[in-house]
């Protein structure tokens, strides 16, 4: 009996070690895929906070609840069941959808660059209206589908040669993992001033800080936008760079890493860093060319169809009444025309 037991528990322990060791390896392949996904998350956390700025300060962390509840929901019920799918039955589809997401980030990091450069808007006058908060919450969660989307499409990417259910254990964990650190850190950003604010009105050291914290939102917000843009650039382009090679195209997958394996060579001990540099630039550069072609077509095409549209003058007056037509002039009765005399 007691053989038995002590069999049951060895076996019990057995089971526990290799549960452990494969939540260890979804955790490790979870950290994987989400550094390779690092460029959207960036921009999601520095995309997000535009939407609550308009909003009053009691409101701001429950608008960004919802707006995490609505990507949960995004993740698994909408982009968890298709790329599980798309993995399972057309593989080799994914290859192309990653290359379009890819594309996608180039138009969106370029698109933010030449509005820089520009001195405009990247998508609108920058007029900022009050929504109610359903149509905000709306808006905010159609973006994050679109991020979300690109996030486990590179997850998935990472871990397509796992099994289904290691697959489906490691996206979930991704999903949730990605989800929380994002609004975690959008919910502090937003709430940070506020912070600042209050420590600002105490004495000594912590006024001090708070007026500092206060001063220095802007700045953060500012990095955020610039770390995410370049992160945009960055992993478009080696995505664009990587999803060509496996497509057959070589040309310049094996040009950067030719430039790569000469600058590792020739840097000594600090060839891992200088070669990861010029693998990174060289994706960023295509990336940047890639979404600068991006823009121009969308700018001659889609955004000059807007700009028509809405430089068309409105004919209706304002009371919204038109006209009638003021009648023809009478015309006048020629007698000759039924070969009468001219009067």
């Amino acid at each position: 009996m007691a053989s038995g037991l002590v069999a049951l528990l060895d076996d019990v322990a057995v089971l526990a070690r290799a549960a452990a060791a494969s939540l260890d390896d979804i955790g490790t392949a979870a950290a994987k895929a989400g550094v390779k996904a690092a460029g959207v998350v960036v921009d999601d956390a520095a995309v997000t906070p535009q939407y609550v700025r308009s909003l009053a300060s009691e409101r701001e962390l429950p608008i960004v609840k919802r707006i995490a509840l609505g990507s949960l929901r995004n993740k698994f019920f909408i982009i968890l069941p298709a790329v599980l799918l798309l993995s399972q039955f057309v593989p080799w589809l994914l290859t192309p959808i990653l290359m379009l997401g890819g594309a996608y980030l180039c138009y969106e990091g370029a698109e933010k660059v030449w509005a820089k450069v520009a001195h405009h808007d990247a998508h609108g006058s920058g007029e900022e209206t009050v929504q109610d908060e359903a149509t905000l919450v709306s808006g905010a969660v159609r973006t994050d589908l679109i991020l979300s989307a690109e996030i486990m499409v590179i997850a998935l990417n990472e871990v397509v040669d796992e099994g289904f259910w290691s697959r489906l254990a490691i996206l979930a964990l991704v999903a949730v993992v990605i989800t929380v650190l994002v609004y975690g850190v959008v919910a502090l950003i937003v709430r940070m001033d506020d912070a600042g604010l209050r420590l600002s009105q105490l004495s000594g050291a912590a006024a001090s800080f708070g007026r500092g914290l206060v001063r220095a939102m802007p700045v953060v917000l500012t990095v955020l936008t610039v770390v995410g843009t370049a992160a945009m650039l960055w992993v478009g382009g080696h995505i664009l760079l990587v999803g060509a090679d496996e497509l057959g195209l070589h040309v310049l997958y094996e040009a950067v890493h030719h430039v790569e394996e000469a600058a590792h060579d020739a840097t000594g001990v600090l060839g891992g860093l200088v070669g990861w540099l010029v693998n990174t630039v060289a994706s960023a550069i295509l990336g940047l060319i890639v979404g600068a072609l991006v823009v121009l077509v969308m700018t001659l095409t889609l955004h000059r169809r807007k700009s028509k549209a809405a430089d068309a003058p409105d004919m209706t007056p304002a009371d919204g009444v038109t006209p009638a037509t003021p009648p023809l002039p009478a015309q006048r009765h020629d007698a000759s025309a039924d070969g009468g005399p001219r009067v």
